[in-house]
């Protein structure tokens, strides 16, 4: 037997199209004309997601989609629409072509018998494995409509989370590009200016001013060699950071940098708390949500944590203790498990916790932010000030000597 998909008409002359499991064309015909459809095209069903690739798509679904699709979904669960109705609802709203070709797949799968979870499991590389997670235990318990809402609370607030860690980043990226281009332009057309200014005058440039003209030359003479040398290096460095290990690497690095290191700490707290509690409240077991939470740890290094202690939970420790051991979480995040594992209340402690993480995340950012500007801003002005020395103090020298 196998699934096709099929075109056919009725008897009022009007399209039908759908999915059917018959032994071949003759007997898929055979099938649709007792249901009064004459078929006119068929061709095997395959279920495979569709290619991104003439959608200029990236294989993936945006977080602004998905967290539309799951607020959508919820709303008309709890309206007690039928789940198939929901899907057909739900493939001609306004989402990206390509996402509308993976619901029409997930609508045929849906239509044929299919488990919402399995047909969303056809789609690895689209729905993340916390998402698909999540929709498996709300099939299960019979709360796919509050599981929705969760999954749709959260990805808000992760976007949400994302828009600051961005705009936290864009103010000393921007002071930094404005250095280097500052740098460049008095390089370029000030010091050679002034430069000729002080040979026509017979002039020997002293002190900080000869410093500069002697880094103005060694630019000129190996520029070219130094910036191939530089982008070499950056590409090599690149390329590395592609591999597994050059990730780790990074990952390291990131959670060993002064300040960056807390926004990453208290990023994956707030992630980790809100994803675990929504798991817990859902009904999954303690092992199965540490599995499907470890997707949402994106610090390679801290998710290696995370599985060695996801083993000492297996083999009887407590969440607690196994946490503690590894320094995975900060102080306040394990009395909170603590706290948690003792009243046996665990998804309702983090989920009330959730929003004082949020708040560390902000507090980290704004540290952050608060810390570097200045910083960035006292190396523009030192930049400034020691070019406008080496430029303009021969002059006032020249002028000194005049009066």
């Amino acid at each position: 037997m196998q699934q096709y998909k099929y075109t056919a008409v009725n008897l009022q002359n009007q399209t039908i199209k759908g999915t059917f499991i018959a032994e071949d064309e003759r007997d898929l015909a055979r099938q649709l004309a007792k249901q009064g459809l004459y078929l006119t095209g068929a061709t095997l069903y395959s279920g495979k997601t569709p290619s991104a690739f003439f959608t200029m798509g990236t294989g993936k679904i945006g977080i602004a989609e998905l967290t539309t699709f799951s607020r959508q979904f919820a709303i008309m669960l709890s309206t007690h629409i039928p789940l198939l109705e929901c899907i057909d609802l739900l493939r001609h709203q306004s989402y990206s072509g390509y996402f509308k070709k993976i619901i029409d797949v997930i609508y045929e799968d849906v239509k044929g018998g299919s488990l919402l979870y399995e047909a969303l499991e056809k789609h690895r590389k689209v729905f993340p494995h916390f998402f698909r997670s999540m929709v498996s235990v709300g099939e299960n318990s019979g709360k796919l409509d509050l599981v929705f809402t969760s999954l749709a609370d959260y990805y808000e607030k992760e976007a949400a989370m994302r828009r600051k860690l961005l705009a936290a980043m864009a103010y000393p990226a921007m002071l930094f590009l404005m250095a280097i281009g500052l740098v460049v332009l008095m390089m370029v057309m000030v010091v050679p200016t002034f430069r000729e200014a002080l040979a026509d005058l017979e002039v020997e440039p002293e002190g900080i001013t000869k410093a500069v003209y002697d880094f103005y030359d060694f630019i000129i003479a190996w520029g070219q060699l130094i910036l191939s040398g530089v982008m070499i290096l950056g590409i090599a460095i690149f390329l590395y950071f592609c591999t597994e290990r050059g990730k780790y690497a990074r990952d390291i690095i990131l959670l060993k940098l002064p300040l960056v290191n807390k926004i990453q700490i208290n990023t994956a707290t707030a992630r980790f708390s809100r994803a675990f509690a929504l798991l817990i409240s859902s009904g999954m077991d303690l092992n199965e949500a540490m599995t499907a939470v470890e997707v949402i740890l994106t610090n390679r290094y801290l998710k290696r944590r995370f599985r060695a202690a996801a083993e000492y939970v297996r083999y009887g420790m407590s969440l607690t203790s196994a946490f503690d051991s590894l320094k995975l979480f900060p102080p306040m995040m394990i009395k909170m498990i603590a706290i948690g594992e003792k009243t046996n209340s665990l998804d309702e402690v983090l989920l009330r916790s959730c929003n004082f993480f949020d708040v560390q995340v902000e507090n980290s950012i704004s540290s952050f932010t608060s810390k570097i500007a200045p910083a960035m801003l006292i190396l523009m002005g030192s930049i400034v000030a020691i070019l406008f020395i080496a430029v303009y103090s021969p002059m006032l020298s020249i002028m000194g000597g005049l009066g």
